[in-house]
Formats: structure tokens, sequence, C-alpha cells
């Protein structure tokens, strides 16, 4: 009998970082399962939910008992065409239906991306801080990730000047991510900072993928999007935030004509398709009264975000990114920090003894975020509020300890 050496192994592109708000998440779960009352300003679930009008097309879908089956690879055609009549209200452009795909959330339509538009090896650079989706699918692929430090000096968001300097340091990209509103600062680019970057990607020949999940959820300032400055974008988006659907598992991607097939036939292999049911009711998201929901939910997250900004020097916390969208709070802890050493043992302490759960930046920058916390205001301003009394007490009891 022969003998082998070989063992069994995961493999190397599944050595990626995990997502440290899933295990906050989890954890969080343990706590409340113990009974523990818990303020979760964690992720980005919106605390209200899907519009009505959505849930009740959802309920009417069961109570006539539709036969819930595979839809067509790229969406079912009536969402398809609703989805490009909402980029002709909201940003003014005419987008093809056969230019959308629908997908399972944005993480499809970014892993379908992915891998329409990068081989091995190609550069795709990024912001960093960002969502840390971005850099560990892109790495699990076999694509390099050039990051792009963005601090507080370009608000927190790449620059044609920035990526000048990255491609005569480094070498030439392949591809460059946006996201505005970005995860977990929430700054947002302006029109002419879309417009130089849209033009400086056409003319190196760098692939744009423009995330634009957070659209509609602005503290006033507009939305641009990368259709309204390059129709070789891809740009991607989601029902989980504006609509309060994270989970229905439903986005979308806009594709520019060169990657409608590659997308068609990888997503036709690796997922089939998007929920059935979900895309079905999500057509009624299109809704006035849908719309409407949905925009007196951003006035929610406005007053819970006043709140935490009012509160920053009574929390100690500083550098605050300026929240112009998304619904999210991300500063430096300050103060906190050689008391607790880094941003993940701080909140760790704030979940375990305040009952209140953040998350440190390290998710988001792996350099720089030990010193940083995102705080969610998607479950609106009560919970903020709550959190924000059990942080300040959290706080006097840490310095009572240390005096």
């Amino acid at each position: 009998m022969s003998s082998t050496t070989r063992s069994l192994r995961p493999s190397r592109r599944s050595e990626i970082p995990g997502f440290q708000v899933m295990d906050v998440l989890a954890r969080i779960e343990e706590l409340r399962a113990q009974g523990r009352d818990i303020v979760s300003l964690t992720a980005g679930e919106p605390g209200s939910g899907a519009p009505p009008a959505v849930n009740d097309a959802a309920a009417r879908i069961h109570a006539e008992q539709t036969v819930l089956n595979y839809s067509p690879g790229l969406g079912i055609r009536p969402l398809r065409e609703a989805i490009a009549a909402h980029a002709q209200r909201w940003y003014g452009v005419d987008v093809s239906a056969d230019r959308v795909a629908v997908t399972t959330g944005s993480s499809g339509a970014f892993m379908l991306t992915f891998l329409a538009a990068f081989d091995a090896g190609d550069r795709v650079a990024l912001a960093r801080p960002g969502y840390p989706a971005y850099r560990n699918i892109l790495t699990s692929l076999g694509v390099e990730v050039v990051d792009l430090p963005c601090g507080p000096d370009v608000r927190f968001q790449p620059t044609v000047e920035l990526l000048q300097r990255t491609v005569a340091e480094t070498g030439p990209l392949d591809g460059l991510i946006l996201a505005s509103p970005a995860n977990p600062t929430g700054t947002m680019i302006p029109e002419d900072q879309m417009a130089a970057l849209t033009r400086w990607c056409r003319t190196h020949a760098v692939r744009l993928i423009s995330d634009e999940i957070y659209h509609g959820i602005t503290d006033g300032t507009v939305s641009v999007s990368a259709l309204q400055h390059s129709d070789d974008a891809v740009v991607v988006s989601s029902f989980s935030k504006y609509w309060g659907m994270p989970g229905w598992r439903l986005g979308w991607a806009v594709l520019p004509e060169d990657l409608i097939g590659p997308v068609a036939r990888l997503g036709g292999n690796l997922a089939l398709c998007a929920p059935h049911g979900s895309q079905l009711a999500a057509v009624e998201a299109f809704s006035a009264s849908a719309l409407d929901f949905a925009q007196s939910q951003v006035a929610e997250y406005a007053r819970a975000r006043t709140r935490v900004l009012d509160a920053l020097e009574q929390l100690g916390w500083s550098d605050a990114a300026p929240a112009d969208g998304a619904f999210y709070v991300y500063a430096r802890i300050g103060e906190h920090l050689q008391q607790f050493g880094d941003a993940s043992a701080y909140c760790r302490a704030l979940l375990e003894e305040a009952g209140v759960a953040m998350v440190p930046g390290t998710d988001f920058d792996p350099v720089d975020g030990h010193e940083w916390v995102r705080l969610s205001l998607a479950p609106g301003p009560a919970q903020v509020a709550e959190g924000l009394e059990r942080i300040l007490s959290f706080h006097q009891r840490a310095r009572a300890l240390t005096s």
C-alpha cells in the first residue's frame, strides 16, 4: 500500500480577515440569549424595516400562493425596468433596462462585477478607510488591492492627485472603487470631483466601480452618480439601506455594455438568480408611498446624527469624519486610547460592561483603524440616545477606576 505526504487544507483564497461586524453581531445574540439588554449600534440595519407598500406586496404574493421559482438570471423584467426608471428620475440619465443586473444584495453585485472585470494579478485601488468586503473579495480572487490612504485632508475620499501619485509610485491601475456616501465615514464626492475621477479613469483605461448603496440617505447634499459622467462605470446599489430591506437580499448593478454578457454568464452559474419573491415585491419599492416612507426614515437618521455630533466633545471622541450621508459616525476614540490600548478593546469593554455594541475601525482601516470606532445611526434616534447615555456612564465608571 502506497503512502502519501499530501494533506487536505483550506484554500489560500479563504485566508482573508473575517468581518468583525459579524463577530459582534454573534456576540450580541449570545448576550441577549442570556437575558442581557443590548443596544446595538453596530450594523447598517435600518430599524424601520421595509416600506409598508413593499411588505403588503409580499403579503399578497404569499396570500395568492404565487409559485416562486427561478427568475431570469439578470432579474425579472419589471424590476429591471423600474430600476432604470429610477435612474432617470433621480439622476436624469437614460439607462436601458438591459444594462441592469438584479443580484443577491450588493454583495452579489460586487462579486459578479469583480469576477467579470478583473483577472488575478490585476491592481485595483480603493480608499482606506473603506468597506472591508471590497478588499477581502478582491484579495480572495487574487486581485492586488492598492491602498489609497484617505484621511481628513482629502475628506476621506480619493482624488485625482492621489491617484496620479499612487500610479507614479507603484505602477498602473486596472480598477478603482469609489463609495459615496462612504462606509464607514459617510463622506460624499461632489460633482466636480466625480467628473474629474471618471475622466481620469477613462483616460487611463481604469475600470471604475461606484458603490451608491447609500444614495438617498444624506444631510441634504445631492448624491452624484457615476452614471451622470460615464457609460463605462459600473454602478452598484441595493434595497438594503434607503429602503430598509437588508434581509431581502436584493441589490443591482448598472453595467457597461461589455460586462452584460460576462455578468450574465457568471451569475447564471454562481447564483442562478436573486430571490424571486423579493424581486416581485421590490417593484413596489419605487411607488410614491414607498419612496415617501423611505424618505421619512432619512429624517430619523438625521435626528440621530445630530445627537451624536452634539455629544462628541462630551464623549471624548475626536476627528469625526464629515457625516454628509449614510448613517454612520466614524471618529477617533481620543482620550480613551491610552486607557484601553486600542479601539477593539474599547468596543469589547463597552459591549460586555455597558451593553452597547459598536465596531472598531480595524475592519475598515487595517493600518490606522485601531484608533477609530464606527457608530451606526440606523437603529434610529431613540436607540442612539439610549446608547449615548450608556456610553457616557461607562466612561464615568472607567475614569473612576483609574483616578
